[in-house]
């Protein structure tokens, strides 16, 4: 093909992707200076003008015209605003790369550019299936992916190269029939706040207090698949996996905190949000920090988690129509929490929780309906 005059414009009246011109090389160098650029990209670091000049006169034309990747320039309210491309175009399918400077993040523009270029490869190049790949960590990618339809997600230990290091990928793909929307749930974590206490997303400076309240002694007996000792590294591998259950909308983890202090004080999530059988239910379950003990803490947390959970997701909730809580038998105050905030003893799962002595202990089951809420 030639270049620029074979370059298809594409276009959906908001973001127009067209031909790089040498009017883009000061964005083009200012875009990869971008630290999030150069983490999760394979661009020369540190970014030279030369490697911007190089790029927009040799390897974006000559992607073009012996056909190993076309890459197009994003423009967004009358302004560069980043790259996407297609490449391996082999047997009837190929892979997607996409980068945006970060003035325009934040509005969709990526999202909207990366359909554009699928159902070109779908409808123009005769493909029948589209590849994203994303080096793990790079959740921005991660949802315009989510976003534009792709499924199927899988990690790929050591599956791609950054500047001589190996580096976790994942992988995606979208086939020509597939919608391009969205597929699932990702959820969001909305700060709540009442009785002295605020609910929000974990932070990676909550660790330390995660594992204090992970090796408290209580805590280990009740939640006996705990590491023990529970060291710093799990407690930050347990907040960078609550980002994953979000995005595959799994479920949702609240860090209990004062309100005026910020101080972390425990934990509350809604999970098994993607249960086969039913699909709207979900399942409470909570710990605490000791000294956050005999304050009423748990209770309140959970009471608004409640409120949220049966909220419809068009509303911005998680819409169940009924929620589940598991309480060891012998754990009393686990099963008081359930009982202040309305929740009803259905049952009893014998021998459900193991020990970490082996042995095994009788689960209590509780459940609550929407239509027993007094908010509903």
């Amino acid at each position: 093909m030639r270049f620029p005059e074979d370059v298809p414009v594409l276009t959906d009246a908001v973001v127009t992707l067209r031909a790089h011109t040498t009017d883009d090389l000061d964005a083009v160098e200012a875009m990869c200076q971008d630290p999030e650029m150069q983490r999760w990209t394979t661009i020369p670091v540190p970014y030279l003008r030369e490697n911007a000049v190089n790029y927009l006169a040799q390897i974006i034309p000559n992607g073009w015209r012996d056909g190993g990747i076309w890459t197009w320039a994003i423009e967004y309210d009358g302004r560069f605003a980043g790259t996407v491309d297609l490449h391996d175009g082999r047997g009837q399918g190929g892979e997607i790369g996409f980068s945006l400077a970060p003035w325009a993040r934040g509005a969709g523009v990526m999202t909207r550019a990366v359909k554009l270029v699928v159902r070109h490869a779908f409808d123009e190049l005769g493909w029948n299936r589209v590849i994203w790949r994303a080096f793990v960590g790079n959740w921005a990618s991660r949802r315009v992916a989510w976003k534009s339809g792709f499924r199927g997600l899988v990690v790929v230990p050591g599956g791609g190269t950054a500047r001589g290091v190996r580096m976790d990928e994942w992988v995606a793909t979208i086939g020509l029939d597939d919608e391009l929307e969205p597929q699932g749930n990702w959820w969001t974590v909305p700060e709540l706040e009442d009785g002295g206490l605020r609910l929000r997303s974990f932070r990676p400076t909550d660790a330390p207090r995660v594992a204090e309240a992970c090796n408290d002694e209580r805590t280990q007996v009740w939640l006996a698949g705990l590491p023990s000792p529970y060291e710093l590294s799990d407690a930050e591998g347990f907040i960078a996996s609550r980002l994953d259950n979000l995005a595959t909308g799994e479920g949702v983890s609240w860090a209990i905190a004062d309100a005026t202090t910020d101080q972390l004080l425990g934990c509350v999530s809604v999970f098994d949000l993607k249960n086969r059988m039913d699909k709207t239910v979900g399942e409470i379950g909570y710990w605490l920090h000791p000294d956050a003990r005999g304050r009423k803490v748990m209770s309140t947390a959970v009471g608004m988690v409640i409120g949220h959970a049966f909220t419809p997701i068009t509303d911005g909730g998680l819409g169940r129509r009924r929620l589940k809580l598991l309480a060891a038998e012998g754990n009393t105050a686990s099963a008081h929490v359930a009982e202040v905030n309305g929740f009803t003893r259905v049952g009893i799962e014998r021998e459900a929780s193991r020990r970490r002595d082996g042995s095994y202990d009788n689960d209590l089951c509780f459940d609550l309906l929407r239509t027993e809420w007094p908010g509903a």
